[in-house]
């Protein structure tokens, strides 16, 4: 019988479970080939991942072995970091912890503005000086302190959750003082008749009206209600809770007892509207525009904004007798200086006349 001719490395069909015998000389290239696979078929399997689009990298070797995540193909935030690169980095945290548009944008601008000013440096070589350079450079009192807050934020970031830098350039650097405007809160007939106009107008300008000025709900408040929101298990003494979505936000949470006027007009709305989740289903300019059209159809002159419902709001609480610590709470604000001097205004304006 003639000799068989002995199977080419392509038509050879490994056994599943045993490994082809090891020979010296290996290639790294052959290290790495699955074992027992034919030419043929690791052919095949390499012009398929040819053909498979690139994609990024999701992590990158860290320190001590760790594995540092590369989001959107960003290497990873070090040290010696550019300030261009921490600033994407630093964005990425702002939109990940759903901060709102407008503050991203801000922070981002001031950031740039940094930049241009004292040059592409990396993060740990930004000193006092540059801050300095930063601030100087401002227009107006309000245009430096805006500046310092983002810069604040930005390096706290950077010692306290990126961890790549341990000496904040900020310290020491500390915001003018601005004063605060006098707020001109409405009489109890001006009240009367914003509440009059309210219910001839829109079903849900009446129960949005009562919300800012009998609760001193702020207007991105009034517009983040939802029906499970409103606790109507006592209709004398209704309940309305003010949540927040932004952790950072929680501690301005808080629950405000109604009354049975709400009551009925917050049921009269439902009736109406039927509203599905978001009680009102609005824009802030929306409210806007219907705060005015309201106090023009009540014959006031005075302008009047959804802040000033909210002032209204604070004085009557004062009158009623609350004190630094109650209007703190009750308007939701951070215990702080600047906010003890904001409701001190209305503390003053509730006081017997002379």
């Amino acid at each position: 019988m003639p000799r068989r001719r002995p199977p080419s490395p392509d038509e050879r069909s490994p056994i599943p479970g045993i490994a082809s015998p090891a020979r010296d000389g290996l290639t790294e290239e052959e290290r790495r080939r699955p074992r027992g696979e034919s030419h043929a078929l690791l052919r095949l399997e390499q012009q398929a991942a040819d053909a498979e689009p690139e994609q990024l990298a999701l992590f990158a070797p860290g320190p001590a072995g760790t594995l540092t995540p590369l989001l959107g193909g960003l290497p990873p935030l070090a040290r010696g970091s550019s300030l261009d690169l921490a600033r994407a980095w630093y964005r990425r945290e702002l939109e990940q912890a759903n901060r709102p548009a407008n503050t991203v944008e801000s922070y981002c601008y001031d950031l740039a503005v940094l930049e241009s000013l004292i040059g592409s440096k990396q993060i740990d070589d930004v000193d006092r000086a540059d801050i300095a350079r930063y601030l100087g450079d401002a227009n107006g009192r309000s245009t430096r302190k805006r500046r310092l807050t983002s810069a604040r934020r930005f390096f706290r970031y950077l010692i306290d959750d990126a961890k790549v830098l341990s000496a904040d350039p900020t310290d020491g650097y500390f915001p003018h003082a601005i004063p605060l405007k006098t707020p001109v809160p409405l009489f109890a007939a001006e009240q009367d008749a914003l509440l009059a106009a309210a219910a001839d107008d829109e079903p849900w300008a009446y129960p949005a009206i009562w919300l800012m000025m009998r609760l001193g709900l702020g207007r991105s408040e009034l517009l983040a209600l939802r029906r499970d929101h409103i606790d109507l298990a006592d209709p004398a003494v209704p309940v309305v809770y003010i949540f927040y979505e932004d952790a950072t936000k929680r501690g301005k949470e808080r629950k405000l007892a109604a009354d049975a006027q709400f009551a009925a007009a917050y049921l009269a709305y439902l009736d109406t509207e039927s509203p599905v989740d978001t009680l009102f289903p609005y824009g802030q300019q929306a409210v806007n525009g219907m705060v005015g059209r309201v106090a023009t159809a009540a014959g006031l002159t005075k302008e009047i904004t959804p802040q000033t419902l909210r002032h209204t709001f604070a004085v009557e609480r004062a009158r009623a007798g609350a004190n630094e610590e109650d209007l703190v709470a009750l308007l939701g604000l951070a215990d702080d200086p600047r906010n003890r001097a904001s409701v001190r205004r209305y503390i003053k304006l509730a006081e017997p006349p002379l």
